[in-house]
C-alpha cells in the first residue's frame, strides 16, 4: 500500500498488533487467542457503535485470554494473541470471508464496517490480519512438534436461544487431539462437553487450524468455553486447571504423534 494513501486510523494502532508471551518456551503446545482484545483504534470511532456494544462480547471473547494466560504459565507454552478487536478484523477468518469484517454481529449493526471499499478492506487485512498470520507461521516453523491449541469463549444465550453446552472441543479434518480430549473429558465429567459445538468447521471457525496445523500434520484443537463460566477469577482458574489436565492427558495418550 502506498504510504501516502494510508488511512488515518493506522496512526492509532499499537506498535504491534500481536502479543507473544513466552516466545522461547519449551513446550510443543502453541496457544493462540485470536479474540483476546476489544480494542478498537481511536481513528475508527468505535465503528459507529455505542460504548456498551463496543465493549460487549461481539468485540472479543471475554475470559478467553485469561484462560490462555493461565495455560501458558502452567504448560510453559508460547501464547500468541491479537491486540485488536475482531470487529476491526477477525483474525480467525481469511480475507475472502464475509465474516472477516462483519457489517453485523448477532443483533448489532456495525456502521463502520458497512460499505467499505476494496482499499479500506485491504488496509485492515494488511495491517491486522497479515502480521498476526506471520507471527503464527513463524512460531509454528520454529516448533517441529507443534501442538496448536486455540482458546475462545462464547455466550450462554445467542439470538435468544440458551446454550446448554459449557465447553466445546472443535476440530477440522484432523480430529486426533479432539478425540483424545473428548475421551478424557468423558472420564471426568465436570462440565458439559460437546464436539464441534456451539460452532463447527462448517461455520468457518477453524481457519487458524486449517492454515497453520492441517497442512503440516500437527496436532490441533479449538476450545470454546461458555463465558458465564469465566465471570470471575475462581471460574477462570477452575476452567484453566481442568483444561490443563484434559490437554495433558490427551497428549500423553497421543505421545509420539506430531
Amino acid at each position: 500500500m502506498n504510504l501516502s494513501t494510508k488511512p488515518n486510523w493506522l496512526a492509532t494502532l499499537p506498535a504491534s498488533v500481536v502479543s507473544t508471551a513466552r516466545p522461547k518456551a519449551d513446550s510443543a503446545v502453541l496457544l493462540v487467542c485470536e479474540h483476546a482484545s476489544r480494542f478498537i483504534p481511536e481513528g475508527l470511532g468505535n465503528l459507529g457503535l455505542d460504548e456498551a456494544a463496543a465493549q460487549s462480547h461481539i468485540a472479543w471473547d471475554p475470559g478467553a485470554m485469561a484462560v490462555a494466560e493461565r495455560l501458558s504459565d502452567a504448560l510453559d507454552a508460547t501464547l500468541i494473541s491479537q491486540k485488536i478487536s475482531r470487529l476491526v478484523y477477525d483474525c480467525n477468518r481469511p480475507p475472502e470471508s464475509d465474516q472477516a469484517i462483519r457489517p453485523e454481529s448477532e443483533v448489532y449493526n456495525i456502521p463502520g464496517n458497512t460499505g467499505l471499499t476494496a482499499a479500506q478492506r485491504a488496509a485492515r487485512t494488511d495491517y491486522i490480519y497479515r502480521p498476526f498470520q506471520s507471527a503464527l507461521a513463524e512460531a509454528v516453523k520454529t516448533r517441529p512438534q507443534t501442538v496448536l491449541v486455540t482458546i475462545h469463549s462464547f455466550t450462554p444465550i445467542y439470538n435468544d436461544m440458551p446454550r446448554a453446552v459449557e465447553v466445546g472441543i472443535l476440530h477440522d479434518s484432523d480430529s486426533r487431539l479432539a478425540d483424545a480430549m473428548l475421551a478424557a473429558a468423558a472420564k471426568n465429567p465436570v462440565f458439559r462437553v460437546e464436539r464441534n459445538a456451539p460452532y463447527g468447521p462448517e461455520d468457518g471457525v477453524t481457519h487458524t487450524l486449517a492454515e497453520h496445523a492441517l497442512p503440516r500434520g500437527h496436532l490441533n484443537v479449538m476450545i470454546e468455553v461458555r463465558n458465564d463460566l469465566l465471570a470471575n477469577e475462581a471460574g477462570i482458574a477452575a476452567i484453566a486447571t481442568w483444561l490443563e489436565n484434559l490437554l495433558t492427558s490427551a497428549l500423553n495418550e497421543l505421545d509420539g504423534e506430531t
